[in-house]
């Protein structure tokens, strides 16, 4: 049961109708700095953008921000801040993707086509450097062995750059929520309005609604028969 709710979560953030401020491409160029320091102090950043993705107040804080099955089971509310850096630390892929479905939840983001072909390309090469890593170890063949540790090297500088740049994302991100891109910050939502698994939708807080797709922004929406949209012609 709780397998379908979470699958159907995650089917569910492919209907949102924001996109991410920048893509996953164009993390580099947006915030070059920012994703330097997020692929050389990958936990610490981690640590800090759940932070700020909690508004920074640790009295929100649940352990994978209430996605794992020991969410809330790990004593987060007596030490918020020893349970956050113990996440980053040993399951920091976790720490990143929490911090990422929170977001999306929040402000009703979707993953483009393109972020979603990068983030499976570099599950699938640790897929593959995993079974390579396997069939040399039983094999014992020296190509096969080099072959695999060339793999596994590949596929964990894939990895470290892709949390990387969804790192700088997030980080964009915010940027954004908190005005650094527009006038005024946007308000915290209260407390019981922050994602959780057991939301069927998202909270209406957050980011204002967005044009529909096809429809230019700035645009007035399309005139039916050459009469404005709020008077028709009247019936003969």
């Amino acid at each position: 049961m709780a397998s379908q709710e979470y699958l159907d979560k995650m089917q569910g953030r492919q209907n949102f109708r924001n996109l991410w401020h920048t893509d996953l491409m164009g993390t580099i160029q947006a915030d070059t700095r920012y994703c330097c320091f997020a692929f050389w102090c990958a936990p610490c950043v981690s640590y800090l953008l759940r932070k700020r993705a909690l508004y920074n107040d640790m009295s929100r804080y649940v352990c994978c921000a209430g996605y794992m099955p020991c969410s809330g089971r790990c004593g987060e509310s007596r030490c918020p801040e020893f349970c956050l850096c113990t996440e980053v630390l040993l399951c920091f892929g976790n720490s990143v993707a929490s911090t990422r479905f929170l977001l999306q939840d929040e402000f009703n983001i979707q993953t483009t086509k393109c972020d979603n072909c990068i983030i499976g390309f570099m599950f699938c090469l640790q897929q593959i450097a995993c079974i390579f890593s396997i069939v040399a170890m039983i094999v014992g063949s020296d190509e096969i062995q080099e072959a695999s540790q060339l793999l596994s090297c590949l596929a964990d500088m894939v990895y470290c750059t892709v949390c990387a740049c969804m790192q700088t994302q997030h980080k964009i991100e915010m940027d954004k929520r908190d005005g650094m891109f527009g006038p005024q910050p946007m308000a915290i939502p209260p407390l019981q309005q922050m994602s959780r698994i057991d939301q069927p939708f998202p909270p209406s807080v957050g980011y204002p609604p967005q044009p529909a797709y096809g429809q230019p922004y700035g645009y007035p929406p399309p005139q039916a028969h050459g009469y404005p949209a709020a008077s028709y012609p009247p019936k003969p």
